[in-house]
C-alpha cells in the first residue's frame, strides 16, 4: 500500500509538472493587419530639386503603425522607383518608427534614373513622376513572409534648368507659453524663427530667453497660421505631426526662466536644450542693416526692431532688398559690426567679417547679437 501511494504521488507530480510546462508554452500566431498600411502625410504639388539644396529634407514620409498581433519588432522599409509597377526600386531607408526623412539628393538620384535632367541643351525632360511605397514586415530581415505593403504614391519632381534655380529652405518658428508670442500661431503673429545652419540646412539653432515654470512649454511649426507640420518632443527625441488630423506631439517643458541654446536636427529627429549664460553680454541701443542691397545703400542704416521679450533678438519685417551685400552694425557706427559669407542664413562675426551676399527680394530679417546668427525669410 505504501509503494502504491508513492507511485500515485509521483504520477500526480509528473502530471502537474507537464501541465505547468504546457501553460508556459504560449504560441503566438502572427496575423496580417486588417487595416493595412498607407501614407498619412500631405504632399506638395511638386518638389523642386537643386544641387544647392541637396542636403535638405525634401519630404518626411509618414505612415500608420502596423499591428501583426505578435510581440516582435516591426521594420518599415521605404521604397522609391521610377516605375509605377515597381519592376525595380531603391530602398531609401528602413526604420522601426512610422516616418522617414528623404533628402533632395535622394530624389535627385531617382530623377536621374528616370531620365530627367536640368540641362536646357538636351532633349531630356526636366520634370516627371517618381513613385513610392512603404513595406512593413515582422523582424529585421523580411524573411518570414509576414508583411504589408502600401499602395503606390506618385509625386512630381522638377529639376530647374539653368537660370531657373532658386534655393528653397524650410523655416521653423517657436510657439508656446515659454516663448515671446505664447500660443498665438496666427498668420500675422510674430513667432520667432530658429536660425538655420548655413553648412547643414537640416540643423537649426536658437539662443535666447525662455520663460520657465509650471505649464511653460514650447513647440515648433513650419508655417505660421498652421499647426501642421509641427514638432514636439521628449527626452531629446523630436516628434513630428504631419497633418492637422494627426495626434499632437508633446510640448517641451521649460522649468526655469533663463537663456538657453536650442539645437534641432531634422535629419536625426533630435533636439537639445542647454542653459546659456548671457549675464555679461552687451545690450545695444540700436542695431541696423547697411549695404548696397539696402534702401539707403552704404550711407545710412535701416534700423531693426529690438525684441521687448529678449533684448538680444532683432528683426526687420517686409524689407525690399536689391542684389548686393550688407552687414549688421550697432549704434549707427562701424565700431561694432557683424558680417558673414553665406546668403539667407549664417553665423556673422564682429571682427571685420565679410559682407553678407544678398539676392533681391522682400524679406523678414532676424539677427541674434549674442551669437551673431542671422536668417533671411523670403516673403
Amino acid at each position: 500500500m505504501k509503494k502504491l501511494s508513492i507511485l500515485l504521488f509521483a504520477f500526480v507530480a509528473l502530471t502537474g509538472l507537464n501541465s505547468c510546462t504546457s501553460d508556459d508554452d504560449v504560441v503566438f500566431i502572427a496575423q496580417p493587419d486588417p487595416e493595412g498600411i498607407s501614407f498619412i502625410n500631405s504632399f506638395n504639388a511638386n518638389y523642386v530639386l537643386t544641387a544647392a539644396t541637396a542636403t535638405n529634407v525634401a519630404e518626411r514620409f509618414v505612415w500608420n503603425t502596423v499591428d501583426f498581433d505578435v510581440p516582435t519588432n516591426i521594420t518599415y522599409q521605404l521604397q522609391g522607383s521610377t516605375d509605377a509597377n515597381f519592376g525595380s526600386f531603391d530602398v531609401l531607408g528602413a526604420t522601426g518608427e512610422n516616418n522617414l526623412a528623404v533628402t533632395v539628393r535622394q530624389l535627385m538620384t531617382l530623377a536621374e534614373d528616370a531620365g530627367l535632367d536640368s540641362d536646357p541643351n538636351t532633349d531630356a525632360p526636366n520634370s516627371g513622376m517618381l513613385y513610392f511605397r512603404v513595406r512593413a514586415f515582422a523582424g529585421t530581415d523580411g524573411g518570414n513572409g509576414l508583411s504589408e505593403t502600401s499602395e503606390v504614391k506618385s509625386i512630381t519632381v522638377v529639376l530647374p534648368e539653368t537660370g531657373e534655380e532658386e534655393e528653397v529652405f524650410k523655416n521653423l518658428f517657436l510657439v508656446g507659453s515659454a516663448t515671446a508670442t505664447g500660443w498665438d500661431n496666427s498668420a500675422t503673429s510674430n513667432n520667432y524663427p530658429l536660425f538655420r545652419d548655413a553648412a547643414d540646412p537640416n540643423i537649426y539653432h536658437y539662443t535666447g530667453k525662455l520663460t520657465g515654470g509650471a505649464d511653460m512649454f514650447w513647440k515648433l511649426v513650419e508655417v505660421k497660421g498652421q499647426w501642421a507640420p509641427q514638432y514636439g518632443g521628449e527626452n531629446g527625441n523630436l516628434l513630428y505631426r504631419a497633418t492637422e488630423g494627426d495626434t499632437d506631439p508633446p510640448a517641451i517643458a521649460v522649468s526655469a526662466t533663463g537663456y538657453y541654446t536650442i539645437t534641432v536636427n531634422l535629419d536625426e529627429m533630435t533636439y537639445t536644450v542647454v542653459p546659456y549664460d548671457a549675464s555679461g553680454s552687451t545690450t545695444y541701443a540700436t542695431i541696423g542693416i547697411i549695404g548696397d542691397s539696402t534702401p539707403n545703400g552704404w550711407d545710412a542704416d535701416q534700423d531693426m526692431t529690438k525684441s521687448e521679450f529678449d533684448p538680444h533678438i532683432w528683426y526687420i519685417k517686409g524689407i525690399e532688398l536689391n542684389d548686393g551685400e550688407m552687414k549688421f552694425r550697432a549704434d549707427n557706427d562701424w565700431a561694432v559690426s557683424w558680417g558673414g559669407n553665406t546668403a539667407m542664413s549664417g553665423l556673422a562675426t564682429s571682427d571685420n567679417g565679410p559682407n553678407i551676399p544678398v539676392s533681391g527680394g522682400t524679406y523678414d530679417i532676424w539677427f541674434n547679437d549674442l551669437t551673431g546668427r542671422y536668417i533671411f525669410i523670403k516673403l
